[in-house]
C-alpha cells in the first residue's frame, strides 16, 4: 500500500503554535488542550486524560490482537522560583537538565498563583563589563550565579513578593521561534517536533479514509524530562512502543538535520533489536532516508516505560535536532522523514 500523502505546510504551522505555548514539566495544561482539540473532531478517536495530566488517544485497528502505541512528550525544560532574593531579584531551580549558560540572556516568563504573568530575564548576577569587568567572564555559570531580573520595579525581596511572586512559580525560556528556508529554529523542539509527526501521520490516515493496521494508543506525556513521563498510563496490553523523540546532532553523531534517525542505544541500554530492524525494513520499503544512531547522554519516554517495570518491545526514533536541550534547530525534510516512517509503520 503507499502511503497518503502528509500535509507538510499544515504540520509547519500546527508546530510552530505549538511551540509557543509555554509548557515547562508540571505545567503542561494547556499544550495539552492544543493537541487534544486538534484531535477532537475525529470521532474514530477518544481522547482521555491520565490521572497526571497526559493526554492518552485511543485508535481502533483493523485488528485489536496485538495493541500498539506511540509516545512523545509535551513537557519541556523550564524552571521554577527557588528564591525571591534581597535584590528582588529570583533565583532558579531547573525543570530538566540543561547547561545554564544555554539560557542566560533569555527572556522568561513567570506565572503567578493569582493567574497574571510577569516577565523578565535569565541572567548572571555580574552581568556588566562596564561594572565588574573580567568577573562577567569568569563567574560561574550555576544554581547560585543565575537570577531573573523581573520587568517590574523593585528592588528588594519585599517588593517582588508584593508583586505576587512566590516560591514554587513556574517559568517557561522564550522560545524564539523561526521557520525559514526549510529550518525551524526554536526553544524545544525536543519534543514538541515530535508530537506533530504523531499528530500529522494520524491526520494523514484520516484524511485517506484509512485505519491502522492494528488498534493504537496515542500517549501524550508531560514529565518526560523529569524522567517519569511513560513510566504510567499506557495501557498494559501494548506489545509494542514506538518512542518519537529527538535525534541528537553533533560530533560523534550520525544523526544529521536533514534525515529522521533510528536510535539503537543510549545512556540506559539498547532498545529492542526486532522493532527496530522492522523500523529499518519499512524505511527501506518507502525509500525514507534515515540514520542509525546511540546516545550516551540521552534518555526518552520508551526507557520511562521500561524501567517502571513495563513489558512490551520499544524502539525510538525522531528527527535530527541539533543544539539540543539549547536554541534547538531542525529541518522541514527530518519532519517529513519521521512523519511518513510512522505512517508506513501504522498502517502495516
Amino acid at each position: 500500500m503507499p502511503l497518503p500523502p502528509v500535509d507538510l505546510k499544515e504540520q509547519l504551522t500546527f508546530l510552530e503554535q505549538l511551540l509557543q505555548i509555554p509548557s515547562p514539566t508540571g505545567y503542561t495544561h494547556d499544550a495539552v488542550a492544543f493537541v487534544e482539540n486538534a484531535l477532537k473532531p475525529y470521532t474514530d478517536l477518544t481522547i482521555e486524560h491520565t490521572k497526571k495530566g497526559a493526554l492518552l488517544v485511543t485508535w481502533p485497528g483493523m485488528r485489536s490482537d496485538h495493541p500498539r502505541a506511540l509516545t512523545a512528550h509535551l513537557d519541556t525544560l523550564g524552571a521554577m522560583v527557588k528564591e525571591v532574593k534581597s535584590n528582588g531579584r529570583l533565583k532558579l531551580s531547573q525543570l530538566g537538565g540543561y547547561a545554564w549558560n544555554s539560557v542566560e540572556g533569555e527572556g522568561c516568563t513567570i506565572y503567578l498563583q493569582n493567574g497574571e504573568t510577569l516577565r523578565g530575564s535569565i541572567l548572571i548576577n555580574k552581568s556588566s563589563a562596564h561594572v565588574y569587568g573580567e568577573d562577567v567572564e569568569k563567574t560561574k555559570r550555576d544554581d547560585d550565579n543565575m537570577e531573573v531580573r523581573l520587568d517590574i520595579k523593585s528592588s528588594s525581596k519585599e517588593e517582588t513578593l508584593q508583586a505576587g511572586v512566590l516560591v514554587g512559580d513556574y517559568i517557561s525560556f522564550d522560545p524564539r521561534v523561526e521557520i525559514n528556508n526549510g529550518f525551524v529554529r526554536s526553544r524545544h523542539l525536543d519534543d514538541k517536533a515530535c508530537v506533530a509527526n504523531i499528530v500529522y501521520a494520524v491526520k494523514a490516515l484520516l484524511a485517506a479514509n484509512l485505519q491502522p493496521a492494528y488498534t493504537t494508543y496515542l500517549y501524550f506525556s508531560n514529565f518526560e524530562e523529569v524522567g517519569h513521563g511513560a513510566s504510567s498510563g499506557i495501557p498494559a496490553e501494548v506489545d509494542e512502543i514506538i518512542a518519537v523523540d529527538m535525534a541528537a546532532v553533533g560530533e560523534g553523531q550520525t544523526s544529521d538535520e536533514f534525515n529522521t534517525t533510528l536510535c539503537v542505544k543510549d545512556s540506559r541500554g539498547p532498545y529492542h533489536h526486532d522493532l527496530s530492524n522492522r523500523m529499518r525494513r519499512l524505511a527501506s520499503q518507502y525509500e525514507i532516508p534515515y540514520k542509525v544512531d546511540i546516545y550516551p547522554h540521552y534518555g526518552s519516554d520508551g526507557e520511562a516505560f521500561l524501567f517502571a517495570g513495563g513489558d512490551a518491545a520499544v524502539c525510538l526514533i525522531g528527527p535530527g535536532v541539533d543544539a539540543s536541550h539549547s536554541y534547538e534547530r531542525t529541518h522541514a525534510d527530518a519532519l517529513l522523514a519521521t512523519t511518513k516512517w510512522l505512517v508506513a509503520y501504522l498502517i502495516n
